[in-house]
């Protein structure tokens, strides 16, 4: 049996009435879990047009992506609601220990990625210092750059941008990362003394790298600007 949209869209409007205390991320039907380990849990969201998540809370600092621009009251728990108005792409890091709710206001989905930093990993970056080189900032190269958003001890956040054509010169990990595509991708990932691997990635989507791996470097093989995430752990 089909299950309309309109007959969910009352279902939840009903369950959100009826609630008398915020549930869990992991609870909250807009939210879908899409990848889970020791070190982050990555929910892809997606809220229909003047729709509105229950109230939820999140306990654990998250990155977030914004897929496609939209305007969103935040309505966070004790506070009075702040209409954002988001951009495409855009990306940043907020830290946990609250509960809101997300209302779309626009005409067209409002569709995010948020990366939880699970508590073990948060509090063994805490316990790190940056790695060499970790600082804020933006690295310019040729066709491209780096921006460091975030450092926190043992943790970054990069943003990458590369041009068509462009290469991100050859770097190395120092230990196991996320990857998360901003925009759809085609690159061509080149090891040191390794042979080249082609990444396609759709925008929203996100890859574990377990290990530091070798140094490489990443063309930027497609016809549009490529742009990606990298949160690293040391």
């Amino acid at each position: 049996m089909r299950i309309r949209p309109l007959v969910v869209a009352a279902a939840l409007i009903c369950l959100a009435s009826a609630q008398t205390g915020p549930v869990d991320v992991s609870a909250e039907p807009h939210h879908h879990l899409a990848l889970e380990n020791q070190y982050v849990r990555v929910f892809r969201v997606e809220v229909p047009p003047n729709a509105a998540t229950l109230l939820h809370r999140h306990a654990n600092d998250y990155v977030f992506v914004v897929l496609g621009a939209s305007r969103v009251s935040n309505e966070v728990e004790g506070k009075p609601p702040v209409t954002l108005q988001l951009a495409d792409g855009q990306a940043g890091y907020t830290e946990g220990g609250f509960a809101h709710r997300a209302r779309n206001l626009a005409s067209t989905p409002f569709r995010n990625v948020a990366i939880e930093i699970l508590p073990a990993a948060r509090r063994r970056a805490a316990a790190r210092k940056p790695a060499p080189g970790w600082e804020r900032g933006v690295e310019l190269f040729e066709g491209g750059s780096v921006d460091t958003i975030v450092v926190r001890g043992g943790l970054r956040v990069t943003e990458t941008e590369l041009k068509p054509g462009a290469t991100l010169p050859l770097h190395r990990h120092v230990g196991p990362h996320l990857a998360v595509a901003i925009t759809d991708l085609e690159l061509r990932n080149q090891p040191s003394g390794k042979p080249a691997q082609t990444i396609r990635m759709r925008a929203g989507e996100s890859e574990w790298v377990g290990s530091a791996g070798a140094a490489h470097s990443l063309t930027n093989t497609g016809s549009r600007p490529a742009r990606f995430l990298a949160i690293e752990f040391r």
